[in-house]
């Protein structure tokens, strides 16, 4: 593993380091192989078979054929392909999609934006551990269904959603299903040869390679409307002049994942374990959001009552631990998370929520710092608050019992 220092960092859900591996892997395309692809003569060969190659990287990551891998600047680009790319070539067999409340903002907004064209939208709820219900989906898809976009994995509270059963819904009733893979890459095996989903999203920093990159699967055989009109790049799908620096990053990023990540899995997955019950047990009102078990192994997400959040990450900064309360592109607002009241947390206990996820560099260290601090922490700020036992918090969330049972689940 490629030396790296990110003490105290806890927050890779939000921005992954890049990994050394991948920028010496960059760097000629940004000095010596410096053409564009898309020309005829020579200085654009070597540009044009790096992407190539990347291509074959991360179709081999998740089982695909390199033909259905295209690049995107980022996942946000690659779900608004999915969804308006899909709903406009679908518009004339129906206007209905179906996604659910805890998407990411790359999901939602498009969604909304689809409302405005005419498209009507079912958002589906979640229940107390932030799971959708297949049954659910099934119920709500309609002869005019034309998409269902349900995430592998919720970033910000680590729920890993039964997709793979929701898929199969969604095929047996002819209707597209997209996911948002990108909490999932890395943490949970992806194989599209087995799991019937036609579009998926990707993202580079999440795998450790440079941000500004993502990628859209779309079986071969699923057609959808292009959004981005040019040059023709990307078989017409995606126009403008490849990011080949960024493009052979991301191939070399999913390459040493796909060596790698067995052993990663394993060592942040006790390190979680670890985290959740040494700070569960040592700090009393105190609560898992999301599942113990059905959770990716990078995340610990924690709510502790009578308490704030952001002064949480305040002081945690000041001893070196770098962390989020919520999903980042949330985190100017200082709005409790949207994916927790969806779960039915109440807005004030939301409010006292930490988002720890971990990686390739993380630490035992880092988290026996964690330990370490966070009690005295949460001691501190707790007699300095205004919030207090007997407000308006459903206590049997928090009791020391009630945690240990979760724990167990």
């Amino acid at each position: 593993m490629a030396e790296m220092k990110t003490k105290g960092f806890l927050d890779y859900q939000s921005g992954a380091p890049v990994d050394p591996r991948v920028v010496e892997a960059m760097l000629p395309y940004m000095t010596e192989h410096y053409g564009n692809a898309a020309t005829f003569h020579t200085a654009g060969d070597a540009p044009r078979e790096a992407i190539d190659h990347a291509r074959d990287q991360l179709a081999t990551l998740i089982g695909a054929e390199p033909f259905e891998i295209y690049f995107t600047s980022g996942a946000t680009e690659a779900n608004n392909m999915a969804l308006k790319g899909a709903a406009m070539r679908l518009r004339k067999k129906g206007k209905h999609i179906i996604t659910s409340v805890i998407e990411h903002r790359s999901v939602i907004t498009p969604s909304k934006f689809l409302e405005q064209e005419g498209f009507e939208v079912t958002r589906l709820p979640v229940d107390a551990e932030g799971f959708v219900d297949p049954a659910a989906v099934e119920e709500a898809i309609r002869d005019d269904t034309v998409l269902v976009s349900i995430m592998m994995v919720n970033g910000e509270i680590g729920t890993i959603e039964p997709v793979g059963g929701i898929a199969e819904i969604a095929k047996r009733h002819g209707v597209l299903f997209h996911t948002d893979a990108v909490a999932a890459l890395g943490w949970i095996p992806i194989d599209v040869t087995t799991l019937q989903f036609d579009m998926v999203t990707l993202s580079s920093n999440d795998i450790y390679g440079p941000k500004g990159m993502g990628a859209l699967f779309i079986r071969k055989g699923v057609r959808i409307e292009s959004i981005l009109h040019g040059g023709g790049q990307e078989k017409n799908m995606r126009s403008g002049t490849e990011n080949v620096p960024g493009i052979v990053g991301f191939g070399k990023a999913a390459e040493i994942l796909k060596a790698e990540m067995p052993a990663d899995v394993e060592r942040i997955r006790r390190y979680r374990d670890r985290l959740i019950d040494e700070l569960m047990t040592g700090i009393s009102d105190t609560a898992l959001n999301g599942p113990r078990e059905r959770r990716v192994p990078n995340n610990a997400n924690i709510r502790f009552a009578y308490i704030e959040g952001e002064a949480l990450l305040l002081s945690l900064d000041m001893d070196g631990i770098q962390l989020s309360s919520g999903s980042a592109c949330s985190a100017k607002t200082l709005e409790p998370s949207y994916v927790q009241l969806a779960m039915g947390i109440k807005h004030e206990e939301a409010h006292g929520s930490l988002q720890f996820t971990m990686g390739r560099w993380t630490s035992e260290e880092d988290i026996d710092h964690v330990i370490e601090v966070l009690p005295g922490i949460v001691k501190k700020l707790r007699e300095m608050s205004a919030l207090r036992p007997g407000m308006e918090y459903d206590k049997s969330q928090f009791g020391k019992d009630d945690h240990h049972e979760e724990s167990d689940e």
